[in-house]
């Protein structure tokens, strides 16, 4: 046989191992992502009922949506250290199970106290889970399609933004008083359950190792697992995850991300109703719509970066694009239409940095060193999801406005930005490489 008929048939099996796989995990794994999201698109819309329930301040408010990262935080590599020993189906399914239970008792919360109690504890429940569902997904898929697979899963942030803004509106207005249980209560039972189920689904479907894949043959899984190895440079041990200066610098990056991020989405909501508008199934409608942006963004951008090889500029790209919109629509404060725009495509450069950013830690973690190192970047990005939602309430309280914090949201993901041309060009001459030599 030529060597163009052998690459040719290489390719072809790979393609239909590559379709098995991602038709048996994906749809789970981003059914999960949704329920998961879920739980900061929620808490963003509640705010607009329970805050004057229960006598929250915008400060109260924002020390409380941000203390569930510190929980996260604090238990994220321990918790990831335990999914790489348990495995993935098991670890993961707990994780599922207790958090969709604490989020439903959010609905139980009376004050401020309360409220930050809770979001503690729900922090501590869901550590672990997006490193995990990180480690797990780069332990099945090849660095040539590892762009596109975790944009696809990354969808659901988006996806749960589209779907969560007018369900948690819809379930707010629907449901006032109903059982002696307010709208905003009504919603935290209704979207907290499903966790719960996606947890049973996640036990049933998921396998936690190539070799317990059932849809695959001997050959295949053979076949697949060689191809995941050969692409994978580093291995190392639990504590070169963490000593790893290289990790140490996307866990910058990362968290100056998340501060976007986290900083603009809780609030969202907020920023919508301050532009004039105050029907809450209206601000819901309009909060999808960032977020119906950001899936496409985030897609074009991710074929984009497979296509060529090249991640930095690419991750660049959507960070200074959300952060240019994000000065925007607070300039164009007096026009309401234009501020939404602004605010529209500052939401899905923002949201795209997400997925762009994890193409460089899965180019050179793995194993246990994958399990700490990826676990130590997302614990300590959290960390934003902590300080900047807390720093925007105190900001709109002390000023009466946000555009203040806007502007400092916008910063920091410029700063990060810049600090992604310092991660090692090398990083993505590999990357570049893999994907030409795999599509002869």
């Amino acid at each position: 046989m030529s060597d163009a008929l052998q690459t040719s048939s290489r390719a072809s099996v790979s393609h239909a191992i590559d379709a098995k796989t991602f038709w048996r995990l994906i749809p789970i794994i981003v059914a999960s992502l949704i329920v998961n999201q879920l739980d900061k698109v929620n808490v963003a819309f509640a705010k607009l009922q329970m805050a004057p329930d229960i006598g929250l301040s915008n400060t109260a408010y924002g020390l409380g949506a941000g203390v569930f990262f510190i929980g996260y935080c604090l238990f994220e590599v321990p918790s990831n250290m335990l999914l790489h020993r348990i495995g993935a189906r098991t670890w993961i399914t707990r994780i599922l199970v207790t958090w969709g239970v604490l989020s439903a008792c959010t609905m139980f919360v009376t004050g401020p106290t309360s409220f930050c109690v809770l979001r503690f504890f729900l922090g501590i429940a869901e550590a672990g889970f997006a490193p995990g569902i990180m480690l797990y997904v780069s332990q099945w898929f090849p660095a040539r399609t590892r762009g596109r697979i975790i944009a696809i899963f990354m969808t659901a942030l988006p996806i749960s933004g589209m779907i969560g803004s007018p369900l948690s509106a819809w379930l707010m207005t629907s449901a006032p008083n109903a059982m002696g249980l307010r709208g905003w209560q009504w919603m935290f039972v209704c979207e907290g359950l499903p966790a719960v189920l996606c947890g049973v689904a996640f036990w049933f479907l998921v396998p936690n190792t190539i070799d317990e894949a059932t849809w695959l043959t001997h050959a295949e899984k053979a076949a697949l697992k060689a191809e995941v190895d050969s692409h994978t440079h580093h291995t190392g041990s639990f504590a070169s995850g963490l000593s790893d200066l290289r990790v140490w610098l996307l866990c910058v990056v990362y968290f100056s991300f998340v501060a976007a991020l986290y900083g603009v989405s809780f609030w969202l909501p907020t920023l919508i109703k301050a532009l004039g508008y105050s029907g809450i199934r209206e601000i819901g409608s309009m909060t999808a719509l960032p977020y119906a942006a950001a899936v496409v963004t985030m897609l074009v951008l991710a074929w984009s970066s497979d296509r060529t090889g090249e991640r930095r500029k690419h991750l660049a790209f959507a960070a200074l694009l959300g952060a240019a919109s994000l000065v925007l629509s607070v300039l164009a404060r007096g026009n309401a239409t234009w501020s939404f725009i602004a605010l529209i495509v500052a939401m899905a450069g923002i949201v795209t940095t997400i997925p762009l950013f994890w193409n460089l830690p899965t180019a050179f973690l793995k194993g246990a060193g994958a399990a700490t190192g990826f676990a130590l970047i997302t614990s300590i990005g959290n960390l934003s999801g902590f300080v900047a939602p807390f720093l925007v309430g105190m900001v709109t309280d002390a000023t009466g406005s946000t555009a203040l914090a806007m502007y400092a949201l916008a910063g920091v993901a410029v700063f990060g930005a810049v600090l992604v041309f310092i991660v090692p060009g090398a990083l993505v001459e590999r990357n570049r490489s893999i994907h030409f030599e795999t599509a002869k």
